[in-house]
């Protein structure tokens, strides 16, 4: 293995933990650890006190599931978004995708996944329930499905549609200016706006 050339374990170790982060291979880690080597001890400890102070101090909103540095994200405290609109998001990065597009000014509702039986991700596992408890209280009119384009997308949209269709509320989903297959954080900002903008009524 590529470890088994490493000088010292501590240096390996270090590879191996950055190596289990998502998108990172053995020889990118090693970059990044041999760049932090290179830095002021004090540097690296902010570093390494900026991921602690993250899991240990940020929360999940109470409402929509954003990364927060309180209770209720600062989104959904915000008596200037529309409330009675919700973009229901896979995750936190399609949030901050749809925010980067300053086209949207209602709320969010992080799913955090998508339905997957092949994963064994089913929608107990998911935030989908909590979604209908806010549908529930009556205030909400629209929920914007802005599901990535894949299977798992387009199934966890249908059942969500399934499952809310009895409330009085309406349920649209972005336009098709984001291609069958595509991930949502992946898309330019230009293309997106417009599918937020264009939305459609969604369609079993």
């Amino acid at each position: 293995m590529f470890e088994e050339y490493f000088p010292s374990q501590l240096l390996a170790n270090a590879v191996k933990e950055f190596a289990k982060l998502p998108g990172i291979g053995e020889k990118t880690a090693l970059r990044l650890v041999l760049y932090l080597l290179k830095q002021d001890t004090e540097q690296v400890k902010q570093f390494a006190q900026a991921l602690v102070d993250l899991k240990e101090k940020s929360y999940r909103c109470k409402i929509c599931h954003n990364v927060s540095d309180n209770e209720i994200c600062d989104i959904c405290a915000n008596p200037q978004r529309d409330h009675s609109t919700v973009c229901v998001v896979e995750d936190v990065h399609d949030l901050l995708a749809i925010e980067r597009t300053h086209q949207f000014r209602g709320t969010y509702h992080v799913l955090e996944g998508l339905i997957s039986p092949l994963e064994g991700i089913r929608p107990s596992d998911i935030n989908i329930s909590s979604l209908e408890e806010r549908v529930k209280q009556g205030d909400i009119k629209e929920i914007i499905l802005a599901l990535n384009t894949t299977t798992e997308g387009e199934a966890t949209g249908l059942y969500i549609y399934r499952r809310l269709s009895k409330y009085k509320i309406q349920i649209t989903t972005i336009a098709r200016g984001v291609a069958f297959g595509d991930e949502l954080q992946y898309t330019d900002e230009i293309t997106l706006a417009r599918s937020i903008m264009e939305r459609q009524p969604f369609k079993k």
